[in-house]
């Protein structure tokens, strides 16, 4: 079954067309992709550092540092400084941001509505345990180096 291509190219279009389709929903909510991801990824991790959320978010450190600067002068975020370890900041969202987080998720339901609005059931549950099987793969795969 040679449909590895197509496969990959057709994940990969889409989460272009949901990105797309997200970011037409939340062109009101006031924030840029790069601020509500930020918000989004460190809503389910509260307390991390910003090492950490950079690399969640699979940006580099400097950039993350521009995109806290913005939301923490909105009031949407706070860095606090790590117990035992000066260099180190820990983030939280603050009570500010659940209004914006609200709507993110908002959004998000009706994006994904939108995207599976013919699927049924059925099929929905069994697209989501082959995507998270196929993604459990490729985490341990990324654990191990390549080898020729």
């Amino acid at each position: 079954m040679d449909n590895a291509p197509t496969l990959s190219f057709l994940l990969h279009e889409v989460a272009r067309l949901l990105r797309k389709r997200f970011e037409q929903r939340a062109k009101d909510l006031g924030l840029t992709r790069s601020q509500w991801q930020t918000l989004a990824y460190l809503s389910k991790n509260e307390g991390i550092h910003q090492a950490g959320l950079a690399e969640l978010l699979e940006i580099e450190p400097i950039t993350l540092v521009r995109i806290l600067d913005k939301l923490e002068q909105r009031g949407l975020i706070e860095r606090r400084k790590h117990p035992t370890d000066r260099r180190i900041r820990l983030l939280f969202s603050r009570e500010e941001a659940r209004p914006l987080l609200d709507g993110i998720r908002r959004v998000a339901e009706a994006t994904r509505s939108e995207a599976l609005a013919q699927v049924p059931d059925e099929d929905r549950e069994h697209l989501i345990r082959t995507l998270t099987l196929m993604k459990t793969n490729l985490v341990d795969a990324c654990q191990t180096p390549v080898k020729d």
